[in-house]
């Protein structure tokens, strides 16, 4: 048994603190804007210009000019604030935002990620990804563990073109997470399994090597 995409985006959710500015990158951590913790005070900020994201809307109640970077429909929440790219990539580069949940294609042992395209596909460009890794200082990666073919997604070094070097804090996946060191001291920690998940599961779906915490040795 291993998580399913809301249970993951749980877990991530797990990782908010309160008074945090949050960013949230399109895919499964989009999921986190309907999992913040009761009581908890986190400010969601959206790279097109949005300070201040509420949950999903429900059917019937969405606004088609209110849109995440993703282009999904959401909602806004009492004080709310609109403003332009520029704005927004500025509160990213200057530091403001403290931590940012986002997808990935790959995520090297180093904390490397590649998250932005695969070689032949059409694409725009990296968009704000770059910036994301570059400018807050917690990342927090989910993504599912093996691609298609099977083939490891957590990996001794990245394959695809990278995002960012050295920027990845914690590795969510379906069947496990892992605690990264950004400088490289130390290998990754696997931190936690999902329920009924083995040990030798996640070694054979693996190709990066990892250590384990001491609550699982």
């Amino acid at each position: 048994m291993a998580w399913n995409r809301e249970q993951m985006a749980e877990r991530a959710a797990k990782e908010l603190r309160d008074g945090y500015y949050v960013n949230l990158g399109i895919g499964i951590p989009t999921l986190v804007a309907n999992l913040v913790p009761p009581g908890m005070t986190v400010t969601l900020q959206s790279e097109n210009g949005l300070l201040g994201i509420g949950p999903f809307p429900y059917e019937g109640e969405m606004d088609p000019d209110l849109i995440n970077a993703g282009k999904q429909t959401i909602t806004d929440l009492p004080g709310s604030s609109y403003f332009s790219s520029a704005d927004s990539f500025a509160m990213i580069r200057g530091g403001h935002i403290q931590l940012s949940i986002l997808g990935g294609m790959e995520v090297a042992q180093n904390g490397d990620l590649a998250n932005w395209m695969v070689p032949g596909k059409m694409i725009k460009g990296m968009g704000g990804a770059m910036d994301l890794v570059a400018g807050v200082p917690r990342v927090v990666v989910v993504m599912e563990h093996n691609d298609k073919s099977g083939a490891a997604k957590f990996r001794k070094a990245c394959t695809l073109p990278l995002t960012g070097k050295g920027v990845v804090d914690l590795l969510i996946t379906e069947i496990a997470v892992f605690d990264l060191d950004r400088k490289g001291l130390r290998a990754p920690l696997l931190v936690e399994l999902a329920p009924g998940v083995g040990l030798d599961e996640v070694r054979t779906r693996t190709e990066a090597e990892f250590t384990l915490a001491p609550h699982l040795s």
